[in-house]
């Protein structure tokens, strides 16, 4: 028996990404309805994953997941954040404007952070995960592989940046990947008890 969760994303590529994850849970995964915006207006991570997957729930009638997910850097106060999206129009704009900030900084550390909330049909949050993925930023982008600022996040014990890693080592060590799989025991047990 399948269950429907409903993605929280009008983002093909986060779909594609989740149910490759999430392929043998038993769930089947859709994107949200594509007129239903949700405007993230939490501080934290958390706060924007549950919002978006109750808000989904109660809006499609399905069980929904979410996920909020950023880089926060050591040295700019765990900046650009929840607003790592909003930091500029364009992934080459916001990489650009993180490396201008960084410029005359020695403390490169950073870390992607993923937290990802699933909602009952009602609303209600029934999980939530985190997963964080330390590194470092890199002075010139390398890789033509992933996107945002994958190609500026170095993770020193790969030796390479996220853009330059495949898709599978990417996904095994990322903050992403770590928060999916740490719901996916959750979810099976969700499945059965339905």
């Amino acid at each position: 028996m399948t269950k429907l969760l409903v993605v929280a994303t009008g983002n093909p590529g986060k779909l594609r990404e989740m149910q490759a994850y999430l392929a043998n849970s038993g769930w089947e995964l859709t994107l949200k309805p594509e007129e239903l915006e949700i405007e993230e207006t939490g501080d934290t991570f958390a706060e924007n994953a549950c919002l978006k997957a109750s808000e989904v729930a109660q809006a499609t009638g399905q069980w929904a997941i979410a996920d909020d997910s950023g880089l926060q850097v050591d040295a700019l106060n765990g900046a650009p954040g929840v607003y790592s999206a909003r930091y500029g129009t364009t992934d080459a704009e916001r990489i650009a404007r993180l490396l201008r900030e960084l410029d005359h900084k020695t403390n490169r550390q950073a870390q992607f952070v993923c937290v990802i909330a699933i909602a009952r049909p009602d609303g209600t949050i029934v999980l939530q995960s985190e997963g964080i993925c330390r590194g470092e930023i890199l002075h010139v982008p390398r890789g033509a592989g992933g996107f945002g600022y994958d190609p500026v996040f170095y993770v020193p014990e790969q030796q390479l940046t996220f853009a330059e890693m495949t898709k599978e080592l990417k996904g095994s060590i990322s903050h992403r990947g770590q928060a999916l799989q740490a719901l996916i025991p959750q979810l099976k047990t969700i499945l059965h008890q339905e």
